[in-house]
């Protein structure tokens, strides 16, 4: 009869070690929460900027531009510094009880019962088989992570020639690996009228990196059976389909959360984020767990996730310390073309969000987006922002925009 362990017993346990995770394990720390015990799946922490192997890093949170790889060890080095303890290649494959995990690593199998749990697992790309793409199922198909992963730390070949789906700032990150593996970018997919990037780097991606755009256009087919051949590609406006040849195609964006512990928790999931539903402050519906990162606001910059974790230290340490038990709360909703908001409930005395921020998505280009927030019927606030409303990147509003929603007036609704 083998001999299950005693459980350890952190104060905190942070699950994931990317820039959320690592951030606010460095911001507890550091404020003395206690044992802060950060656990990984993979062989070094850091998350997707490990393997991103391009400038751009650190901007909002350490106010400074890095590599990914440069940030990812910069963030591991902050957090151990700050008296974190990381474990890697440790896996949290369940819940034994509402407070205590269920944990594989190479030591064996043991659980975790600490007095605090944020989640930090982040998000993913939904590969070809998520979007339903037919065709044959041939080497050379990846996601933008599955690409990086491959070219920048196991230093492998990818193809000589590929067409990269989606056009977000993610797709044109896949661009520069291409080249830097030295396969040629032929055609960026997109459907909607043009990239969804900023223009400042679909300019660049054009004139640079020569990637020319295929807008309002879908993948139909994949074609070729040991290696891809080709592609095949509809424009969505005249149905007139054409085949481009390429040896590589890369799936990028269309994001997803990694939110398998949420779901097998049973904490509430929001049903347009498909990440936990969250307050200001970060808390999900079981007491004591919190969540942070691109798994609330699929998908964000690195530094705006890093800021989720340093806004929820406070929280946590409140809740250590038996403050700031939630009371009472508003549901914060969207309407056309907004898919999804985050957070999604302001409750009485609960901080502003991160950045005094809240986060959209919308599936629509608007150049000047003029908001209306109503509540119970009444309009509370409207502004036109001087920034666009567009699909593939986050909206942000500043939540000054709902300083006049009442308690007792029911949900409230964000439109255009």
């Amino acid at each position: 009869m083998t001999h299950q362990p005693s459980p350890i017993t952190p104060d905190v346990l942070i699950i994931g070690g990317g820039p959320a995770g690592l951030t606010a394990a460095a911001e507890l720390a550091g404020r003395r929460a206690g044992h802060v015990l950060v656990v990984d799946r993979e062989q070094a922490a850091g998350g997707i900027p490990r393997h991103s192997d391009h400038t751009g890093y650190g901007l909002r949170d350490l106010h400074r531009v890095m590599s990914g790889p440069a940030y990812a060890r910069h963030l591991v080095q902050q957090a151990t510094r700050a008296g974190a303890e990381i474990r890697t290649r440790t896996m949290v494959t369940g819940w034994a009880d509402d407070h205590t995990v269920d944990v594989t690593s190479p030591d064996g199998r043991y659980q975790i019962r600490p007095r605090s749990i944020v989640l930090a697992t982040g998000v993913r790309e939904r590969p070809r088989t998520a979007r339903r793409i037919p065709g044959d199922r041939p080497h050379g198909v990846y996601t933008t992570g599955q690409l990086q992963n491959l070219v920048h730390l196991h230093h492998q070949p990818v193809g000589k020639r590929a067409v990269i789906v989606g056009g977000e700032l993610v797709s044109w990150s896949a661009a520069v690996t291409l080249r830097e593996a030295g396969c040629t970018p032929a055609l960026m997919v997109s459907q909607y009228p043009k990239a969804e990037s900023y223009a400042a780097f679909n300019a660049v991606g054009r004139t640079i990196l020569r990637v020319p755009v295929a807008a309002r256009s879908r993948v139909t087919r994949v074609i070729g059976k040991g290696r891809c051949q080709a592609v095949e590609i509809e424009n969505l406006d005249t149905g007139r389909r054409r085949t481009i040849e390429c040896d590589t195609v890369v799936f990028t964006g269309d994001w997803i959360p990694d939110h398998e512990l949420v779901r097998a928790a049973g904490i509430t999931l929001d049903e347009g984020t498909l990440g936990p539903l969250t307050d200001t402050a970060l808390r999900t519906s079981r007491p004591g767990v919190f969540a942070v990162g691109n798994m609330l606001h699929p998908a964000d910059t690195a530094d705006v996730a890093a800021l989720d974790g340093k806004h929820v230290a406070q929280q946590v340490i409140n809740h250590l310390q038996g403050r700031g038990k939630p009371a009472g709360g508003v549901r914060i909703t969207v309407g056309a073309p907004f898919r999804w908001v985050s957070p999604q409930i302001l409750r009485p005395g609960d901080p502003a969000p991160a950045r005094g921020r809240l986060l959209l998505w919308s599936d629509e280009y608007v150049r000047f987006p003029k908001l209306t927030v109503r509540q119970g019927g009444r309009i509370i606030a409207r502004r036109t922002l001087a920034w666009p409303a567009a699909p593939g990147r986050i909206f942000r509003v500043p939540s000054s925009l709902l300083d006049g929603v009442s308690q007792t007036g029911g949900p409230v609704q964000i439109s255009l």
